[in-house]
């Protein structure tokens, strides 16, 4: 059952804030990875993020294996925090389209970051991917956390009621 994101929870996404993937093994060994960028559906219901696969060779194992997937949305300005997760996600190719949403994805965090003092070319650095080294990911997420420091930290997102 697909969770009830906001129009604020889905705006947070949508704003090119800080993407942490993560997944696990079978044996319950983590595997994580910062993401190159990411995009979230209108509707809330369809995310896709973008990761190196010379970079995260155990986590893309981990999700092709069948392992979940948890991401964690974070505005470093704010502190303001969203998690979500999916039992399982789908990859495929980058495609050429997808580089603008990079470039969107980029100016959005040297922005983001830039709030909190580091320079636009630190983000450069730290985003810089060639197209043939990326990878999508995209799920549905089916819980989701507000994860913003404080006394709602951890709290639930209702899902969306039965049709």
């Amino acid at each position: 059952m697909p969770v009830a994101l906001s129009p604020a929870h889905i705006a947070l996404v949508d704003s090119g804030v800080s993407a942490i993937v993560a997944s696990r093994s079978a044996d319950l060994r983590p595997s994580v990875m910062r993401a190159m960028a990411s995009r979230i559906s209108s509707d809330g219901h369809r995310v896709t993020v973008f990761l190196r696969p010379s970079q995260s060779q155990q986590l893309l194992a981990d999700i092709a294996a069948g392992g979940p997937i948890a991401v964690v949305f974070s505005d470093p300005p704010s502190n303001r925090t969203l998690q979500l997760k999916a039992g399982g996600a789908q990859m495929r190719p980058a495609e050429p389209g997808d580089q603008a949403l990079l470039r969107r994805y980029l100016v959005a965090m040297q922005h983001c970051v830039g709030q909190v003092g580091y320079g636009p070319d630190y983000v450069a650095a730290m985003l810089s991917v060639p197209p043939q080294d990326l990878v999508a990911v995209e799920f549905t997420p089916d819980t989701a956390f507000d994860q913003t420091p404080g006394p709602r930290a951890g709290t639930p997102l209702a899902p969306h009621p039965a049709p």
